[in-house]
């Protein structure tokens, strides 16, 4: 499953963590169920028959039947159906169209933030919400919440720690030398690939996008610092050097001998049996690597390579869940919502993130950097006024920050079969960015 990009309010996995013991879980379970407005309900509780929609294709019929049957111990007079779409964002864009697209469903990344409230049903006060749940401001209309994240995701470098281990790297690298060193040492061994890129299947080269905050070190950067920038892709600035990984790694061989034969679905079997050292993909992934491994302990995570003083794992929410504005069991609807997201275990179990419910135990996954200078922060909302100021310009000058093309580039002029070099490739998407600046921005 491939996670997309967000970015949602600052707000650290500290804090998280020191609400542990507000037992947000526990309260809830306590608590009467509400409505969609958060309205105290009467009688025996909801009712009747609600259509999901998931884009989970892989566990449809069997983990999400388990949901099901947990969810009816609580609810047993609703009937739960599941419907999985294997292209969901296009399937569904389509579906809405008209009004039935089912009663619960992922909110659609292609639905503009204005234009919710016109297929969705508003789940609360985002205010009042934001007490209980992290990730709500993405789905936020004029103070109402209109969407709960399945899950809370982080970004960095998935990798074999018994490859590692086993090249004498005993020790998670920080920096980008220290990287770059690994992979090396890992190639010198000779039993598996330093670097997996996932070239072929393209949309895995996106995925280093995600470590910016990290290279920054600085969760400003994004969204502040960026669109008020005109050296986005220079040297010294975080596109250039997170970049520069990927180039050097390339040039230096330690990614595949031949990166336009990849395969996504080999790869986390390879990586899984000690084949490949190391990919740049979001937490999403480590659940799927680490069940097919015959030692799960093998499958490690750490923060992507930075040389800047703070080590910062930016948080971005997954999918969001939303109830069809012209469902006619809207509290059923709201029900199942309110047990996914708090009681089947998803966002760590299947999304292998966090939970967005405030005060949720965090995933060992996180647990193994507690006590150390890592930091899992949320990135810092745009400034008011500049709202998708960054997707405008990006999308002007036709980079492609979230697209495979440039990342392309870089690894085909790395192994040869391109004659420009890195800085040439940077220089043509600075000059882009800063054209396309001052028309977005009008300076």
């Amino acid at each position: 499953m491939i996670k997309r990009k967000t970015t949602i309010g600052l707000l650290t996995v500290a804090l998280v963590g020191s609400m542990l013991a507000g037992c947000s879980q526990n309260n809830a379970e306590n608590n009467p169920t509400t409505n969609t407005e958060g309205t105290e309900q009467t009688g025996k509780g909801p009712s009747g028959e609600i259509t999901v929609l998931t884009q989970r294709t892989d566990i449809v019929d069997t983990v999400f039947k388990g949901y099901a049957a947990e969810f009816n111990k609580k609810y047993p007079d609703v009937k739960v159906n599941f419907q999985a779409l294997s292209d969901y964002e296009g399937q569904i864009t389509v579906r809405m169209n008209s009004d039935d697209y089912g009663d619960v469903l992922l909110v659609p990344t292609s639905i503009p933030l204005a234009d919710t409230p016109e297929f969705f049903e508003p789940l609360g006060d985002l205010a009042e919400m934001s007490k209980e749940y992290i990730g709500l401001e993405e789905r936020a209309v004029d103070g109402k919440a209109y969407g709960i994240p399945i899950a809370v995701n982080f970004s960095g470098v998935l990798y074999n720690k018994k490859v590692f281990n086993d090249a004498g790297v005993t020790k998670a690298p920080r920096t980008t030398d220290e990287f770059l060193a690994a992979l090396k040492a890992i190639k010198d061994k000779g039993n598996a690939i330093p670097l997996y890129t996932n070239y072929a299947d393209s949309w895995p080269l996106t995925q280093w996008e995600a470590a910016l905050t990290t290279v920054a070190g600085n969760v400003d950067y994004v969204n502040v610092e960026q669109p008020n920038t005109d050296e986005n892709f220079v040297p010294g600035k975080p596109h250039y050097e997170l970049y520069k990984v990927m180039y050097d790694a390339a040039k230096q061989g330690l990614i595949e001998k031949d990166p336009t034969t990849t395969n996504w679905e080999a790869s986390k079997a390879d990586m899984a049996n000690g084949k490949i050292g190391a990919m740049v993909l979001g937490s999403w992934a480590i659940g799927q690597v680490s069940a097919l491994a015959p030692n799960k302990d093998d499958i490690a995570y750490m923060p992507f390579p930075t040389n800047a003083s703070e080590i910062i794992m930016p948080l971005a929410d997954d999918y969001t869940l939303g109830i069809n504005k012209n469902s006619d069991n809207k509290e059923a609807a709201r029900a199942w919502i309110d047990w996914f997201v708090k009681e089947s275990g998803y966002s760590v179990e299947q999304a292998g993130g966090m939970s967005p419910v405030i005060g949720a135990p965090l995933p060992e996954t996180l647990k193994q950097f507690e006590g150390t200078d890592v930091k899992f922060e949320l990135q810092s909302p745009a400034k008011p006024g500049q709202e998708g100021w960054v997707d405008k310009i990006d999308k002007d000058a036709e980079i492609g920050l979230w697209q495979p093309e440039f990342k392309k580039r870089i690894i085909e002029a790395a192994i040869g079969n391109l004659d420009e070099s890195f800085d040439d490739i940077m220089k043509d998407l600075n000059e882009d960015w800063v054209n396309s600046r001052a028309k977005v921005v009008g300076k």
